[in-house]
């Protein structure tokens, strides 16, 4: 019998957003009269724009036509999107060749632990999205989980904190790691600053690493001062990967799309481009988008896509302003609660003192009918903390932050 990949025999409970589902589908059932509210997973909620909206509805209508039909394209991605990408979002800081469009940024992520293999020291930001610690298990670059509970052997966990202003330690990255960094953060939502950055590409140069940048939320970071991209940043060039999405930019969560930056000057060890190897995964692994999506895309950063889905980002940069003014509310300040948000991010990050995530997870689930995402769900510096999702239909939102704000909360 051929041997199951231990990497999945490695991975501890089951990923987070399933059990989370799994846990308010448990609550409806019992409670089938309740009106559950979700400001948990991130998937957005309002209609696709309607520039957007039309250009792939007009494309998909005119595949109906001999001359309208398209088959196979680039694996890389439309020429015209990749152009676009590169003027819009990187001017001056990387070209249409570098750009590589796919079904989104998780699929990126995961696909690109291949260029590495499981010999490359992985370093994730803690806590972190989970798809880096899970992929990097699977693919063996990880090993059992540690007998603590305090996360996976061989993965170097940078615990980013309140203490830390959520920028971690980097002297305990070994050289030749893979730091899977992400600003915005998902979950904490802390956007890191230009001297951060700075920082983080200065130790990848020196220590021979390279940072694979999760750049999905940049679209919500209004202080014009915090960098949009890794790019800005002086050397970042020649030590980083950038990945990013359409999924929250323009809604496409469901329409799937994305793309992933690889500067020409990045290199392996040995002198190969690291861009000819992510070009060879992406022709073998991966057959290209779905051209309705990627004519989406192209709608979504002309100059009336960018006006609809700035927009459309602002909407949720709302509910996330009206969300922050409940939980900042005296019933939970009396119980020690912290909020943390800075207004660069879809996500609230939320400290309960004395609460394990779980457990206030199924209390505000069970008194408000709310959902939440346990923060030890992400790594073991989240524990105690929930991450709120701006994700939602206002009328819903404003229910829920009523709901929250009537809550009577103890001290523990």
């Amino acid at each position: 019998m051929i041997e199951r990949n231990e990497g999945f025999a490695n991975l501890t409970a089951g990923y987070l957003f399933p059990e989370v589902a799994k846990r308010r589908k448990v609550y409806q059932t019992a409670h089938p009269d309740a009106k559950i509210i979700s400001l948990g997973i991130g998937n957005t909620t309002e209609p696709l724009t309607p520039h957007i909206a039309k250009a792939m509805a007009d494309y998909a209508a005119a595949l109906g036509t001999r001359e309208g039909y398209s088959g196979y394209g680039d694996e890389q991605g439309l020429t015209e999107l990749r152009e676009r990408i590169a003027a819009v979002l990187y001017p001056k800081m990387a070209s249409a060749d570098e750009v590589f469009v796919s079904d989104g940024a998780k699929c990126d992520i995961a696909r690109i632990q291949s260029l590495f293999g499981r010999k490359t020291p992985v370093a994730v930001q803690d806590p972190a999205y989970p798809v880096y610690v899970d992929g990097s298990v699977i693919v063996g670059a990880a090993g059992k989980a540690c007998a603590s509970g305090s996360g996976y052997d061989g993965i170097t966990y940078l615990p980013c904190t309140a203490e830390n202003a959520f920028f971690p330690d980097l002297s305990v990255v070994k050289p030749g790691t893979l730091i899977y960094f992400c600003s915005p953060n998902n979950p904490t939502g802390s956007a890191s600053t230009r001297a951060q950055l700075t920082s983080l590409v200065n130790f990848a140069k020196e220590h021979g690493c390279i940072i694979i940048f999760d750049a999905a939320y940049s679209a919500f970071i209004r202080n014009p001062e915090l960098p949009r991209t890794i790019y800005e940043i002086p050397g970042a060039r020649s030590c980083a990967i950038e990945i990013n999405s359409f999924s929250k930019l323009a809604g496409f969560t469901g329409v799937r799309l994305g793309w992933s930056v690889v500067p020409s000057e990045l290199q392996f060890a040995d002198g190969t481009p690291v861009k000819q190897d992510w070009n060879r995964v992406m022709t073998t692994l991966f057959n290209g988008a779905c051209n309705i999506a990627q004519h989406g895309g192209l709608a979504a950063l002309d100059s009336e896509g960018i006006k609809e889905t700035t927009a459309l980002v602002d909407y949720y940069l709302e509910n996330a302003r009206l969300m922050q003014a409940a939980l900042g509310g005296s019933n939970f300040a009396a119980a020690g609660v912290k909020v943390y948000y800075t207004g660069d991010s879809p996500y609230l990050w939320v400290q309960f003192p004395g609460w394990k995530s779980w457990d206030i997870f199924d209390y505000i689930l069970d008194k408000c009918r709310v959902v939440t995402t346990p923060g030890s769900g992400f790594g073991p510096a989240g524990e105690s903390y929930l991450r709120f999702s701006s994700f939602g239909h206002r009328e819903d939102v404003q229910e829920a932050c009523g709901r929250l704000s009537a809550l009577t909360l103890e001290r523990r």
